[in-house]
């Protein structure tokens, strides 16, 4: 995306320069504009790492202390308290920095007589699009304290389903650096020790010991080439999982179609954007906007290209059901409930109910996952060290056998 260098002033007539992403100029005048900024100088510029804005933790929110926020707004909001005086007590009681310099600075714009929505799009870094259109949603109708229940309600489920899936995938990952570690202190401790003995024999080693003790030598003399080869090979990947979307593209997809887990994250990815789209169009948001903006949360490019095929057909007259159909990662059950959503006028309680179908359905795959996983790691561990211990053993029974 570019990068336009800015000069001008606020609103209290200071003047500040720097830099910002937009697509076009008049798209960054106008970004400009809404953060307070009277633009004097916008001009494109190149984006390198000294140029922009840095911001190196500042205003970073972990996602639970957002929802507990958006938990304790709903409930003082319903309780009949002011939005300026709620902002102040969640300000000064929550225990997240960047969230409370934001939230006195929503204060602040609020008693200046700027709406709440658009003083939090000031801070993007904390106010989610989502959360912004919502709140402007429901300050147009009228519902704040009914539209930030909504909002905390499924911040919560988005929350408690993503660290689900992060643990069970994190399950493994642990276990087989666990294999890896003791596999490396075989190699490093029990093998060298083997070694002369080996060679004092005088016979011909069997293969799979002679492969065992090859594995032990190339550890010890050259385990440096390893660990930099890894490395090098980790930076290439993030390197391009960064910086190139058509391979962070085909990674979400080999992740798709990894087994047992692709079908967890499709799960996981269907529920994320159908209780998205659902809570948006629940809070009147008009569903072009919504769609861009699950586009952007949905946080997978395989599904957002969906989604922007569904926003296209919108716009040309078609259903919405009908890019679902055709996509191999929504299920005949998604295209069908949409379809009947859409012709009954009820397309927000559709969704609702499909995004609950797969929220259930993630839970009972991790419940699952979980209790076969362990035994099978366990196996995968108890038979790694087996083939190095009977590759040890082998040799010796030769020996007793000759004796």
């Amino acid at each position: 995306m570019p990068v336009y260098k800015y000069a001008g002033r606020t609103r209290k007539g200071t003047m500040k320069k720097g830099t910002i992403e937009s697509v076009s100029r008049s798209q960054a005048i106008m970004t400009l504009r809404e953060k307070g900024i009277s633009p004097r100088e916008v001009t494109e510029t190149k984006a390198t790492i000294f140029n922009k804005d840095l911001a190196i933790g500042t205003n970073s929110v972990k996602s639970e202390d957002f929802v507990i926020y958006c938990r304790q707004f709903a409930t003082l909001v319903r309780a009949g308290i002011s939005i300026v005086e709620a902002t102040n007590i969640l300000a000064a009681q929550t225990e997240s920095k960047g969230l409370k310099k934001a939230l006195f600075q929503v204060e602040s714009d609020i008693k200046e007589g700027h709406s709440f929505s658009d003083s939090a799009e000031k801070h993007p870094k904390v106010f989610p699009p989502l959360f912004i259109n919502m709140i402007r949603a429901g300050e147009l109708t009228g519902n704040i304290d009914s539209t930030l229940d909504r909002i905390a309600s499924y911040l919560e489920k988005q929350n408690n389903m993503k660290k689900k899936v992060q643990s069970t995938m994190a399950y493994p990952l642990v276990l087989s650096v666990v294999i890896i570690a003791v596999v490396i202190f075989l190699m490093v401790t029990i093998v060298p020790q083997l070694t002369s003995t080996f060679e004092g024999m005088g016979s011909e080693l069997p293969a799979v010991t002679q492969l065992v003790v090859s594995m032990s030598d190339f550890i010890q003399e050259l385990w440096w080439v390893g660990l930099i080869g890894l490395a090098i090979i980790l930076v290439i990947f993030l390197f391009f999982y960064k910086n190139n979307n058509q391979f962070n593209y085909y990674t979400h997809i080999v992740l798709f179609k990894t087994p047992v887990f692709g079908k967890l994250l499709q799960k996981s990815a269907i529920a994320r954007m159908t209780r998205t789209l659902a809570s948006l169009f629940a809070s009147s948001v008009p569903i072009l906007q919504a769609l861009a903006i699950v586009e952007k949360v949905v946080g997978n490019p395989v599904v957002g290209k969906v989604i922007l095929e569904a926003r296209d057909s919108l716009e040309q007259g078609r259903p919405l059901s009908e890019p679902l159909e055709k996509s191999w990662i929504f299920p005949p059950l998604v295209s069908s409930m949409t379809a009947i959503g859409e012709q009954t006028g009820q397309l927000d309680f559709m969704l609702s109910k499909i995004a609950d179908f797969y929220e259930e359905d993630v839970d009972r795959t991790v419940d699952t996952l979980k209790s076969l996983i362990e035994p099978i790691m366990i196996l995968l561990l108890a038979g790694v060290v087996g083939f190095v211990v009977i590759a040890i053993m082998v040799p010796m029974f030769s020996v007793y056998t000759q004796m």
